[in-house]
């Protein structure tokens, strides 16, 4: 039995289950060791791994699920066609929906899912974005709250310098409504 499979039996002992990081990192670790003596080097790698094979869901930062119906049609998971890509530039001029650098300024642009194809996006020309490499890795790796968060307040920074009131408390407004859902949440 390799890591990974050690892995996947933990999760489907415990279907559409919220599994918290912590869990199933101290039994799976436990478990290598009693059935093999030796060491399970990074549990982490390998429950992101599953997570990028379509195999785990990730709930958010930290908690996985897994789901046997999701796994079933993760071949469903769809990337946008090239004619699909080719709308979402035009329609956004070939800049980035976040930051506005585009192709004249020398960025690389990517078409971007706004809501993940791994949570039931699907790549239609409304779930697509066009995103420069820098947006689109630090959604990535913040996720969409975090990064509007960290990109908001960036974005206030520089507004705060030139005194825009109008940019000021358009992005005051919009932390406010990310603090506001962070609570239900």
């Amino acid at each position: 039995m390799s890591q990974a499979d050690l892995l996947i039996e933990y999760f489907k002992r415990h279907p559409k289950r919220d599994i918290p990081h912590p869990e199933i990192v101290d039994w799976v670790t436990e478990e290598w060791k009693r059935q093999t003596g030796g060491v399970f080097r990074d549990p982490d790698r390998a429950i992101r791994k599953l997570h990028q094979q379509g195999l785990l869901i990730k709930v958010k930062k930290g908690i996985y699920r897994y789901d046997p119906e999701f796994v079933e049609n993760r071949e469903d998971l769809e990337d946008f066609s090239p004619k699909i890509k080719k709308e979402i530039l035009e329609r956004d001029g070939y800049k980035c929906a976040l930051c506005g650098k585009g192709l004249k300024e020398g960025a690389e642009l990517h078409i971007d899912h706004i809501k993940p194809k791994d949570k039931g996006g699907k790549a239609t020309l409304d779930n697509g974005q066009t995103l420069c490499s820098e947006c689109n890795i630090l959604k990535k790796r913040y996720g969409t709250t975090d990064f509007l968060r960290k990109y908001s307040h960036k974005i206030l920074k520089i507004a705060r310098k030139y005194e825009d009131k109008e940019v000021i408390d358009f992005f005051e407004d919009i932390l406010e409504v990310i603090k506001k859902h962070e609570k239900k949440a």
